[in-house]
Formats: structure tokens, C-alpha cells, sequence
């Protein structure tokens, strides 16, 4: 509104003072021209009931950016206000200092209307406040609005347990290794007394390897879930950081953690990269990390009864030779890809639920498809759905996966086993210390031929 219509508005409203309606447009004209104070100054002395719900909103939006709060309440009241209502008042709540209060009504306006989400707003509003001493000994308020206790923050957002229980059920085939774990793992849980008379501790190190997709993080899940532990993920971007002594001290924090939350599961996927080989390392900082390490898994001062640390990794070869001593990753369990039977159990837990047609011959898919991982069975499953869902789209209607989309996703989908297979073939036969890959040999003595 140009400065000449806003003059001849102004000069109307003196000569008639009662015209709501006017008043209001001058309030929106000098809130669009960006002069709160000036349209604060319109709303002197008069009561918010002189307009309707949905003009206090910008009547209270001027008294805020005008720096008086607590008139803008007068006209924002809390009673069945329309959301941007709610919204202002949220606001002058915040200049007030009233966060807690601003808090929930901010949540009340956005639950209300989710179009009116400010999440600068709402970070103000959920910032914390701490009192302190000044210098001179006087009282001050610090409102913090950054994280500023790095140690007790960082592990509760890392540690985030696994809300989805995962059972042995869940798991397609590899019942030799389910039985191991059982054994090795469970019982230890299970029953502890017995255990303990033995003077058998639980908890300890489990080292999983084979080619990746086979099932190792879903394993590991099973096991806590069998145990019914605790499982804590650890990814690698939760430990490493740039800066020297951080990385030890995050891993040293996740243990802390985990202890205490016993029973526990720490589960730590590409091991290799938090545990290498130290002689290959030309990053000092690197060695100090598994040597960490190393100490937090069975260190002097440490005690891990109830915490089971899992570690999974598609190279082992690269895996520091110390890990693997008594005590530590004491026990390596090779996950081979699935054979036969379980490939068709895999086959049929990724297909329920899902639209299907007719019989599907799961045992004639599994037959064809020897050294798929778990992770190319899924593959050949999604691809035989994009099939259907094509069909779908073309003729107007639903079409379930059939057998023929089945054999027609076997024709593109190739296994991502062999390349691991061959290379740890290598290693299984010329660097076998200790008889560590014995399984290896046992798997391609059994299905080499495959």
C-alpha cells in the first residue's frame, strides 16, 4: 500500500474510530510494510473482542514484533483459537520466557494444522536454561540451545536399542550355525547359575564372517532376541572422528553404556574398519583405536559379564590377529550362503504377505539359484514384484507374482557369492593359521561343485 492510500485510510479511521474493519486493514497494510510499532500503536486501548478469531492473529503478531508480549496474550488467547492463533501466542510466550508453556502450545498449533511446522520456533521453544553465577556472584540465566554435554547426549543418540525383536524364527536356514549359537551363546543367558557353577561366564566375543548379504546383521538381532537382550548397532561413523583421542573416547563411552544395560549386545558390522590390522596401519592414531578396543573387550579395569560383543565382517583375513586371542573374539563363526532347504525357507518369508498366484514352485527357484545370498534371494523376490507391478499398471488391476515372473527375475538376477568365495578359497588353502577357515574348506568340499 503506497504512502498516499495509507494517509486517506488513517484520516478515515479518525473520523470513524469504531470501524473495526478498518482499523484492521490498517493493522495488515503497516504489518505488510514491515511497521509493527505503528500498527501496534492502532490496537492502544482496544479490546481484542473487537475483531473476530481470525484477525487477532495478525493483531498479535504486531504486538510481538513490537516488543509487547504480553498485550499480544490478550489477543491470542488459548480458548478454541484457530491454529495460527495458537501459533502467535507460542511466539510471545518465547519473548516472555515461558518456554515450557510455548512449548505446548507450539505442539497444540501444529498438531492442529501440520502446514504450520516451524521448526526454528520449536527449537527455541525446547531449548534448555541453566542459572549460574557471574563473575560479581550475581544470578544469570543461560538458555542453551546447542548440545552442550557431548559425552551422556552423543551415546544415548548412538546407543538406540532396536525397538523390533527378531527370533531364529525370522531367519531363513542356517540351522548349524543357529545351534552353535545356542549352545555357545544363549544357554549362557538362559541359565546363568548353571553356568556360573562351572565358573562359565556369560557374554564374551563372537566373530561372524562369510560373503556379505548372507544374514549376518540379522543373525546378530536374532541372537539379542533370543536372549532377550538389549541390542545396540554400532555403525563405524558412531565411533570414528577426525580429531585425535575422540574416536577412543566414543567407543570407551558405547561400552559404558552397554555395561550398564546388561544383558546387553553390542554389535559392531564391518569390524574391520574399527579393528585392522595394525602392522598395515600407517595412521598412528589408527593402532591407538584398536588397542582401545582391544582393552575395552578385555582390559584390566573392565568387566563385561552380561555384555555379548558381536562382530560381523566380509574381510577376516584383514582383521588384527590379536581379536581372535581367547577372551576376545575368541569364537569365529563362518556364515556360508544358504543351501537348498534354506533358500526356499528364504524365498518363502520374503514372499508372504505379498500378492501371489497359483503354486510357486519355491524348491525348483532354490534348486537354480545355488550360491545366492540371502541379499540376492531378496533381489530376485523385488524383481519379480517390479514384474507384477508392471503388469498391474498395464492392465488396470492387480496382478500377483506368479511363477513366471519368478523364472522371468532368474533370468537377470546373478549371484554376488562367487567373487568372495574364490578369494577366501584362497586364503582357506595357503594361509589357514590355527585352522581358522576350516569351515570355508568344509563349504566349498560340500558345494564346490554347485
Amino acid at each position: 500500500m503506497d504512502d498516499n492510500t495509507l494517509a486517506s485510510l488513517c484520516a478515515a479511521l479518525r473520523t470513524s474510530p469504531d470501524n473495526a474493519g478498518l482499523r484492521m486493514v490498517l493493522v495488515r497494510a503497516h504489518l505488510d510494510r514491515g511497521e509493527p510499532a505503528e500498527a501496534a500503536a492502532l490496537l492502544d486501548g482496544i479490546a481484542p473482542e473487537t475483531f473476530v478469531a481470525a484477525d487477532r492473529a495478525p493483531c498479535a503478531r504486531a504486538l510481538v514484533e513490537a516488543g509487547l508480549p504480553e498485550r499480544a496474550l490478550e489477543f491470542a488467547a488459548e480458548d478454541e483459537a484457530p491454529a495460527a492463533l495458537l501459533l502467535v501466542r507460542a511466539r510471545a510466550l518465547l519473548a516472555l520466557d515461558r518456554l515450557a508453556e510455548g512449548l505446548r502450545v507450539y505442539d497444540a498449533a501444529v498438531a492442529a494444522e501440520p502446514a504450520l511446522e516451524d521448526r526454528d520456533l520449536r527449537v527455541h521453544l525446547a531449548a534448555n536454561v541453566r542459572e549460574f553465577r557471574g563473575a560479581g556472584g550475581e544470578p544469570r540465566r543461560l538458555k542453551v540451545i546447542s548440545n552442550d554435554n557431548t559425552d551422556a547426549e552423543d551415546v544415548a543418540r548412538l546407543l538406540v536399542p532396536e525397538t523390533e525383536t527378531v527370533r531364529f524364527a525370522d531367519v531363513g536356514g542356517l540351522d548349524a550355525i543357529k545351534r552353535q549359537i545356542h549352545k555357545r551363546i544363549i544357554l549362557p543367558y538362559q541359565k546363568p547359575s548353571l553356568f556360573q557353577r562351572f565358573k562359565k561366564r556369560v557374554g564374551g566375543g563372537i566373530l561372524l564372517y562369510g560373503p556379505p548379504g548372507c544374514g549376518k546383521t540379522l543373525l546378530a538381532r536374532a541372537t539379542a532376541g533370543e536372549c532377550d537382550a538389549r541390542f545396540f548397532n554400532i555403525a563405524i561413523s558412531d565411533v570414528l572422528d577426525m580429531y585425535i583421542g575422540e574416536s577412543e573416547r566414543k567407543l570407551h563411552a558405547l561400552f559404558e553404556k552397554a555395561r550398564a544395560s546388561v544383558p546387553a549386545v553390542l554389535f559392531f558390522d564391518e569390524v574391520e574398519a574399527l579393528g585392522g590390522k595394525r602392522q598395515y596401519s600407517r595412521d598412528g592414531n589408527a593402532a591407538k583405536l584398536v588397542s582401545q578396543f582391544l582393552a575395552e573387550l578385555d582390559g584390566f579395569a573392565q568387566n563385561n559379564s552380561g555384555v555379548l560383543v558381536l562382530g560381523a565382517t566380509n574381510v577376516p583375513w584383514a582383521v588384527d590377529p590379536a581379536f581372535r586371542r581367547p577372551g576376545r573374539f575368541d569364537r569365529l563363526l563362518f556364515v556360508p550362503p544358504p543351501d537348498a532347504a534354506a533358500r526356499a525357507a528364504v524365498l518363502d518369508i520374503l514372499l508372504a504377505g505379498r500378492p501371489t498366484r497359483g503354486a510357486l514352485d519355491l524348491a525348483g527357484i532354490a534348486r537354480r539359484t545355488s550360491g545366492f545370498s540371502g541379499a540376492d534371494l531378496r533381489n530376485l523376490v523385488e524383481t519379480a514384484a517390479d514384474a507384477a507391478i508392471d503388469a498391474s499398471i498395464a492392465s488396470g488391476a492387480e496382478v500377483p507374482i506368479d511363477q513366471a515372473h519368478l523364472q522371468e527375475a532368474l533370468a537377470e538376477v546373478r549371484s554376488t557369492t562367487v567373487e568372495w568365495l574364490t578369494t577366501a578359497r584362497n586364503y582357506a588353502r595357503y594361509a589357514n593359521e590355527g585352522g581358522q577357515y576350516d569351515e570355508v574348506l568344509a563349504f566349498l568340499k560340500e558345494h564346490g561343485r554347485d
